[in-house]
């Protein structure tokens, strides 16, 4: 993949991410310590925390994936150092592995 496109892919990427979370952060909602709304509120926060977790995570694997562009190794596996497929790539741009990494990645998580 060309490294010029996947760092416009990835710069759009973070800019979406980072304007999704402030939106989250902005709707987090109150836990107001009412017993009767205890429950409903604390699954509405924890929905919006865990939504947070994960755009959080997200952004870190695009800024990972823009240091290794910087870094001259974009498009190299982080575990093995071969190539990640091109068509990976396309698909997720901020794929750190290719894909027997990744999957032996997923299993040990």
């Amino acid at each position: 993949m060309n490294t010029a496109a996947a760092r416009s892919r990835l710069e759009a990427m973070l800019a979406d991410l980072d304007r999704s979370i402030l939106i989250l952060r902005g709707e987090t909602p109150e836990r107001d310590g009412s017993a009767a709304d205890a429950g409903a509120g604390l699954t509405a926060h924890d929905r919006v925390e865990a939504a947070l977790a994960s755009l959080q995570r997200h952004r870190g694997a695009v800024a990972a994936a823009l240091e290794r562009i910087g870094a001259g190794t974009y498009g190299r596996c982080v575990d093995c150092g071969e190539a990640v497929p091109d068509g990976r790539l396309e698909a997720r741009p901020d794929a750190a592995r290719c894909i027997t990494c990744q999957a032996a990645h997923d299993r040990r998580r």
